[in-house]
């Protein structure tokens, strides 16, 4: 009989899932960050718009990724429940190997315009829609339950080391030759699949093809709503990165307003999610056990000032600290909702609570930067970052008080009834 994994890293699946998130989040990261630049500079250079116009035009690229969530999300999640979700997520990464190819080949040809990078935009969403609830479910099909903490700290430790070397490496990429940040990720999300593809098959939940698929998505949101500390977390979460989307308008900071440049751009980014990997480092080695609901609160309403202090700021390495800042905080907002969904859902309906939580992260992350691209219009910048972050305070507040459910809850104990 063989000894127990003391860690989820002593688990070969579990390190193919891990090395399959990390290099598909390096690719996304990097892409995202040079996407957006590119989508901000054709439109002032190629198309003549104003500041507050190529702002808009961010705005108009959160919508177009955020679409094909919230059209298909309850659908991603029943797949994913009905099917083997690393075949799922393999076809997914495949999708987003397309894209970065599109985009090497458009760079290259110098063939970049606003309806091609919103195209892509929308088939990159379509990707996100069916690898958060497969791709962001099988750590607890692959750890014992005793490590799935952990293995969840190590997963959001690989979306931030990804998200921190991703846009760095792609905007100084970028500097030297505009379509090589498409080709390294195409490279990366390669090595993805091949992973996700090694991992052994991950067959549905007996009778998960037995109930209508229709009544399958009902079941997820009622699981959902009727489960008031996983409804709290998942909507403060929601609402809060949806006003305070500063990420979104990051590139009108580094060209028009610090005048950093790409380089720079891909610099804020990284120091965003270098905030999230140092605290990320923590949790994997302590976890998150006690008060679980008063620290999420805390570190959302610490997301919302950081926020505010970036907004104001003209300083770029003050810029810098404050990012890190906001990302340390929001990865206690990760970890306790990541922790939460995957400890309080039956093994059969975690595609489709994984899909409901995707859809709220899309909605706070794509759907924000519509809300910020529309604020920054009318508004500027500064006006945009500066009362999303107000919002996001307002919110942990009220949240506080009509989800009582959060600020009692003393741990993760799927028996908890606050």
């Amino acid at each position: 009989m063989t000894d127990s994994p003391r860690s989820p890293a002593h688990i070969p699946d579990y390190r193919r899932l891990w090395l399959a998130r990390f290099c598909s989040w390096l690719a996304g990261g990097g892409m995202a960050v040079i996407i957006a630049y590119q989508l901000y500079d054709v439109a002032r250079q190629d198309y003549h718009m104003s500041i507050a116009q190529a702002s808009f035009q961010l705005g108009i690229m959160g919508f177009v990724q955020f679409l094909p969530m919230f059209l298909l999300s309850p659908v991603s999640g029943v797949i994913a429940d009905r099917y083997d979700k690393g075949r799922v997520g393999s076809l997914a990464i495949l999708i987003d190997m397309m894209v970065a190819g599109a985009l090497w080949a458009a760079t290259a040809l110098h063939a970049l315009n606003l309806p091609l990078l919103f195209g892509l935009g929308a088939l990159n969403g379509l990707a996100k829609v069916f690898i958060r609830p497969s791709v962001g479910s099988m750590a607890p099909l692959l750890v014992p339950p005793a490590l799935l903490p952990r293995a969840i700290a190590m997963n959001s430790l690989a979306m931030q080391m990804g998200t921190i070397a991703g846009p760095a490496g792609a905007g100084m990429l970028f500097a030297m030759n505009p379509a090589s940040p498409y080709m390294i990720s195409l490279a990366l999300l390669a090595i993805s699949l091949i992973n996700m593809l090694r991992i052994r098959p991950l067959p549905p939940h007996a009778g998960a093809r037995d109930t209508h698929p229709l009544r399958q998505i009902v079941e997820g949101f009622s699981f959902v709503w009727h489960h008031r500390f996983l409804l709290g977390c998942i909507t403060l979460d929601l609402f809060a990165v949806l006003f305070a989307g500063a990420t979104a308008l990051l590139p009108v900071y580094a060209r028009d307003i610090l005048h950093v440049g790409p380089e720079g751009l891909g610099q804020m980014r990284s120091a965003t999610a270098l905030g999230a990997t140092l605290l990320g480092a923590v949790l994997t080695v302590r976890p998150i056990a006690q008060n679980v609901g008063v620290k999420m609160l805390v570190s959302v309403g610490i997301f919302a000032l950081a926020t505010i202090a970036f907004g104001l700021s003209r300083n770029y390495w003050l810029s810098l600290g404050l990012l890190a800042v906001l990302g340390a905080a929001d990865m206690v907002s990760v970890f306790v909702r990541g922790t939460l969904v995957q400890l309080h859902t039956p093994d059969e309906m975690r595609g489709r609570v994984g899909a409901i939580s995707g859809l709220a992260i899309s909605a706070s992350n794509e759907l924000g930067e519509m809300e910020s691209g529309l604020a920054a219009a009318l508004l500027g910048a500064t006006g945009a970052v500066v009362g999303g972050g107000i919002g996001a305070l307002a919110i942990t507040l009220i949240w506080t008080v009509i989800f009582p459910q959060i600020r009692r809850a003393r741990s993760f104990s799927p028996h908890l009834e606050p």
